[in-house]
């Protein structure tokens, strides 16, 4: 629990949905709702003046839209943003893109009323948020995509595949990441937290954005150099298993573990039997899935690779891994794709 509570700037040009975001925030003891902003430019103001520990911020407001506000923020004053809005529903594309450009959670805003359901989840969220900063307060990760990322090359290919995995954060993070492999990447599988139409959205932003062909990891997928495979979450988890001398994507049917599907150490656990043909990948999210399947892959042979705390939303999923003083390499964000690469290339001489 922080020592003085998280101070909370709620931006919606409802005046109804501001009084009840802000009842709803003001009964939890560990908040303070500092302001309400109806419009990105009084939201401006306000935290220049109250300067919140958190906001959370529609989509659909006059003068400018909350997505356009989100971006300008990342850029100028990275804060911790949570986006509750009702063009959030149905893993929308402005959820996504949302979630790329640094929001640390998106939450429907209800069609048809609010329920105590979705309040005490947007609660738990503002506390997450706070609590999930990094140490040295600069772990939000603005807009990835601005500008041209530093490309990585890459050797022969050693033959070994990418598995990864990411939370609250992750949108971001992970494009930081595939924004700078070469087209001739490592097959990359990627265990996201995210619901299913979510993963959809997001598979196909990448698809867009990425020269590398990306799809949904679908059952028998075989796994071919300069393809990245994202989990399509639902019912079943996404592992990957050997098919002769290749490797393929594999659907898990299990119940959720760590209270995900798609979960990362299902991920992990599902490659044991390869572990000396895989690096593992860590980034930003809240808990700690993924990092008993990683410490298993680690014993079997496996290349670890963590994300490090000053470049992560959250440092909870990494932090597990590198406690079990599993990992080979702890990286900025923007230096994973280079460590990447270099685990999968064939050694020069």
């Amino acid at each position: 629990m922080t020592s003085t509570p998280t101070k909370v700037l709620i931006v919606d040009d409802q005046p109804s949905v501001q009084n009840l975001i802000r009842h709803a925030l003001a009964k939890d003891p560990e908040i303070e709702v500092v302001g309400v902003a109806g419009d990105a430019y009084q939201a401006r103001d306000l935290i220049k003046r109250l300067n919140p520990d958190v906001i959370t911020l529609d989509i659909e407001m006059p003068r400018m839209s909350g997505l356009d506000f989100l971006e300008r923020l990342m850029r100028l004053r990275p804060m911790p943003v949570i986006m509750f809005s009702s063009l959030t529903q149905k893993g929308s594309e402005q959820a996504v893109k949302a979630l790329s450009l640094g929001a640390v959670d998106v939450l429907s805003k209800p069609l048809e009323g609010f329920t105590t359901d979705i309040l005490q989840k947007l609660t738990q969220s503002v506390k997450n948020a706070r609590h999930g900063q990094s140490a040295k307060g600069s772990g939000v990760v603005g807009p990835v995509i601005k500008g041209a990322p530093e490309q990585v090359s890459m050797a022969r290919w050693n033959g070994k595949i990418v598995l990864m995995g990411a939370s609250t954060g992750g949108v971001a993070a992970v494009e930081a990441v595939l924004t700078r492999m070469p087209l001739d990447c490592p097959p990359i599988v990627i265990s996201q937290h995210m619901p299913e139409t979510f993963l959809k959205s997001f598979a196909g932003r990448l698809n867009d954005l990425l020269p590398q062909r990306v799809q949904l990891g679908r059952h028998g997928t075989s796994l071919d150099q300069g393809n990245i495979y994202l989990s399509p979450g639902g019912l079943a988890h996404t592992g990957v298993r050997r098919n002769g001398r290749l490797f393929e994507v594999t659907a898990i049917e299990a119940p959720k573990r760590n209270g995900h599907i798609p979960s990362v150490d299902e991920l992990f656990y599902s490659g044991v039997d390869i572990a000396e043909n895989i690096t593992a990948v860590l980034l930003t999210g809240i808990g700690k899935d993924g990092a008993e399947g990683m410490r298993e892959l680690k014993q079997k042979g496996a290349y670890c690779i963590g994300q490090d705390e000053a470049s992560c939303v959250v440092y909870g999923m990494p932090r597990a891994a590198a406690d079990m003083g599993i990992l080979d390499q702890q990286l900025p964000l923007q230096d994973i794709a280079r460590a990447i690469c270099a685990s999968c290339e064939t050694r020069r001489a």
